[in-house]
């Protein structure tokens, strides 16, 4: 998944074919689902998806290099803004000749006596994490921690998705027990105030393309002064019960727009991952 594969042909940085709308995402993570949706609804903003290795995703945002973010917590609460989307299983990675590849799954005790490979970009927040530290100097990041698991020397704790990238023949992930998972979030600066932005947010959410929120939904009814002589002659003639039902109705698709949280019934509504 490289930014030229989701880029939108003829975008560009200044204006040219309109504003680029750029979603970074970090190695593991596949928004597609939610992609697809952004293009269905505003075919005429691109969109770009920008790939950084962890250490680089939050500084990446805050200096505006994307619009917003999906990565993996935790981060700078009082810069930017979240939602946890899913949490991703912990998975041992270790050397196919290794006992834990008759396993099904691996308890932390299992993990004691291991030597366990933490790189300096490590994903897997374990503060008490079982095992032996390797001793063999720093490990910069994941891709040189799966080497060395995949040469022999001890296993490495990542989140399910990032052992599937890493993956090759000579190793193999076991699910780890009681281990803490990856909890991934959409971000975005807090002092953002953005239409595209919010339209993102709201794709992510389930919420509707009719959803008050969206770029284009309808002005609500009755908001000019014939509509309201229209809607009170209504009421004069059809009767108190009828027009108080269509009220509360339209009352409360306004309010659950308003508040930011998708409408019952929809169709993206409870989802989480890509595609």
């Amino acid at each position: 998944m490289t930014a030229d594969e989701h880029a939108t042909p003829g975008a560009d940085d200044t204006g040219g074919a309109g504003r680029v709308f750029r979603v970074l995402v970090v190695p593991g993570v596949n928004p597609d689902r939610w992609l697809r949706v952004w293009r269905e609804r505003l075919a005429d903003v691109p969109l770009e998806l920008v790939v950084v290795e962890p250490p680089d995703a939050e500084p990446a945002l805050r200096a505006g290099d994307a619009d917003v973010a999906i990565l993996r917590l935790p981060v700078d609460r009082d810069a930017l803004s979240a939602i946890p989307l899913y949490t991703e299983e912990t998975v041992v990675v270790a050397a196919r000749d290794h006992v834990f590849s008759v396993a099904e799954e691996v308890a932390p005790a299992d993990l004691a006596d291991e030597t366990v490979v933490r790189p300096d970009d490590d994903l897997v927040r374990w503060t008490d994490a079982p095992g032996e530290p390797f001793a063999g100097g720093p490990v910069a990041t994941t891709a040189d921690a799966v080497d060395l698991v995949a040469a022999g020397i001890g296993v490495v704790l990542l989140p399910l998705s990032v052992a599937r990238l890493h993956h090759r023949r000579g190793l193999v992930s076991r699910p780890v027990t009681d281990a803490p998972g990856s909890v991934v979030a959409l971000t975005w600066l807090t002092d953002t105030h953005d239409d595209l932005t919010e339209e993102f947010i709201g794709i992510v959410r389930g919420r509707t393309a009719g959803s008050s929120r969206g770029r284009g939904a309808p002005e609500p009814a009755g908001r000019s002064a014939k509509g309201d002589r229209k809607s009170t002659k209504a009421r004069g003639t059809s009767g108190g019960t009828s027009a108080g039902k269509t009220g509360g109705a339209s009352g409360r698709r306004a309010g659950g727009s308003s508040s930011g949280r998708p409408q019952r019934g929809g169709t993206n509504r409870g989802r989480r991952q890509g595609r």
